[in-house]
């Protein structure tokens, strides 16, 4: 009986070998082998492939329509907006433009007076800025020592930054002949703090710089048409020192309390 066992014994064992060597050698019956490996290896390599494709479209639509970001590169706009603040647009608020046409999808609200805009100007190719709306269709606009009257009404403007610079006139402020409320006879000599009264006609928008004795705006290049507009400044989300002249000011002139902040 003793022999019988451990011969038993003995064959278990065996078997149990020869499972691991079958199991290394052959599949079982049913089992998924290399090709089905491959197989799946493949497709989830397709798989990714349709989640980047995807990804690379909402991005684009978003980029295109909803939002965008934007560098300040100049000091038009200081002390609302510093070189170097890094900046996100709304561009679903008024509307976006389908790019190399006229045409704007509409937005869920209109440009409105003292919005911070970003729009494509109509002097210069290539190029992005960003201002204040300080007029829209059908208002009257003049200025009278540095002071802006809309309507004829003098305006508060508590973001205005001036530098004490002398008053200047340029050929290219001429424009404002052709929009005077009242002809003036020929001696009408616009300068930077000093012009109008103005009328702003259908379809068209009066931008102006905070920074009003260094802002080249539509006191200089005329009105803007409301089709160019990109979208609406609406919060900081970086903001640096790009003038310093001390090595990486992007990671050693990081202006933290300014990260986060709307745009009034």
């Amino acid at each position: 009986m003793a022999a019988k066992r451990k011969r038993k014994a003995r064959g278990s064992a065996t078997a149990h070998s020869r499972g691991k060597t079958a199991g290394r050698g052959r599949p079982a019956k049913g089992s998924a082998g290399p090709r089905a490996e491959r197989g799946r290896g493949s497709g989830n390599g397709a798989e990714w492939g349709k989640t980047i494709f995807y990804a690379a479209i909402l991005f684009f639509v978003m980029r295109l329509f909803l939002v965008q970001t934007f560098v300040i590169t100049s000091g038009s706009m200081e002390n609302t907006l510093l070189v170097g603040d890094f900046l996100v647009v709304n561009k679903a608020a008024i509307g976006s433009r389908v790019p190399f046409t006229d045409i704007r999808i509409p937005g869920y609200s209109e440009p409105g007076r003292g919005d911070v805009l970003v729009f494509d100007p109509h002097h210069e190719e290539d190029m992005t800025l960003v201002k204040r709306l300080v007029g829209v269709p059908g208002d009257t606009l003049q200025m009278r020592d540095r002071v802006l009257y809309l309507n004829g009404e003098p305006q508060e403007e508590p973001y205005v930054v001036t530098s004490g610079r002398p008053d200047e006139f340029a050929p290219s402020m001429l424009w404002q002949l052709n929009h005077l409320v009242e002809a003036s006879g020929g001696d009408y000599h616009p300068t930077r703090d000093n012009w109008g009264p103005l009328l702003v006609p259908d379809g068209y928008y009066f931008m102006l710089g905070d920074n009003r004795d260094s802002s080249l705006d539509s006191r200089y290049w005329g009105l803007l048409e409301g089709w160019r507009f990109e979208g609406r400044a609406a919060r900081i989300y970086f903001s640096y020192n790009r003038d310093s002249h001390r090595p990486f000011p992007w990671i050693r002139e990081i202006r933290g309390s300014r990260i986060g902040d709307g745009i009034q």
